[in-house]
């Protein structure tokens, strides 16, 4: 596995093996990786003829305030994780070869990223945006890789690609989740083991909405009304008093809820009933932790 830290040797690595017929697939990342990274390297793996990995974690994409600093880096075990699965290059660049003194350019993100994360991180599609954009130039693969539990980001990066004629395919990878149904993510280690407990009313919220629409409900306010009782309230927090007279941990919902949504999968804008594609998208914080998860809705 050949570790690359500039972008011009990066950009020799894909041209050189492109010039022999190979594909190549790219998956960007910021490190700290799980097994729903590994899965979409798995995805690289079947669809080109090499994979290479990014580990970066982009600064423009935090607002103040944010989790930057204490974000996990991991790279040694990033590394030998990545090496062990066959990945075939991992791009490591400094902060200063990704953004160079006096780099002022940036990348208006499509309308899609309008409300929603747009709204709670206005900052944050930009600099996601930008730092795509970067990468798929320093790194000009026939693939890119990205993970749907990022969903509005996942539309974002299809809609860039769209918009400004990059000559890559994306392809996503489904949410892989923890034996207990959490989604994966980097920011899970933040999680006490009580926060974790309360966390998975996220999940089991989004499972019973899936229940609610085989049941026959179509109405979506209806279904965000649910949805919102499911993740304040949350199911644990009826039987508290059973759980603290049998000594167990009282399990409650998200301690504070930015948005939980029932809208269209591919505009992400506001509908009415279950006539088309949707997905419920959901953003809260247990604890200090801020999570997102979604579930794509057949009609």
């Amino acid at each position: 596995m050949e570790i690359l830290s500039d972008p011009k040797s990066a950009r020799r690595y894909v041209i050189e093996r492109q010039s022999t017929g190979e594909t190549l697939a790219v998956v960007p990342t910021m490190g700290a990786l799980h097994d729903g990274h590994l899965s979409l390297v798995e995805i690289g793996k079947e669809k080109c003829d090499r994979v290479v990995a990014t580990i970066f974690v982009n600064p423009t994409q935090f607002a103040p305030g944010e989790d930057l600093d204490k974000y996990p880096r991991t790279l040694k075990q990033d590394l030998a994780r990545l090496e062990s699965l066959g990945t075939d290059a991992v791009f490591v660049p400094e902060v200063s070869s990704m953004y160079p003194d006096g780099c002022t350019t940036s990348v208006s993100p499509p309308r899609v990223a309008e409300g929603l994360e747009g709204s709670f991180r206005p900052e944050h599609f930009g600099g996601v945006c930008t730092i795509v954009l970067k990468l798929f130039q320093c790194l000009p693969c026939n693939v890119g890789v990205f993970g749907q539990k990022d969903y509005q980001q996942l539309l974002v990066i299809k809609a860039m690609v769209r918009d400004l004629n990059l000559p890559i395919e994306v392809l996503s990878g489904e949410i892989i989740r923890d034996q207990d149904g959490l989604a994966m993510s980097s920011r899970n280690r933040y999680l006490s083991a009580v926060e974790r407990e309360n966390a998975l009313c996220i999940p089991k919220a989004l499972r019973s909405l899936q229940d609610d629409v085989q049941s026959g409900v179509t109405s979506v306010e209806e279904l965000q009304e649910r949805l919102i009782a499911r993740l304040e309230d949350s199911e644990a927090v009826a039987h508290a008093a059973r759980d603290a007279a049998e000594g167990q941990p009282i399990q409650r919902g998200v301690d504070s809820l930015d948005y939980a949504v029932v809208v269209d999968s591919e505009t992400l804008e506001p509908i009415e009933k279950l006539n088309r594609p949707a997905v419920a998208l959901v953003a809260a914080r247990v604890g200090q932790t801020r999570l997102i998860d979604n579930c794509t809705i057949s009609v």
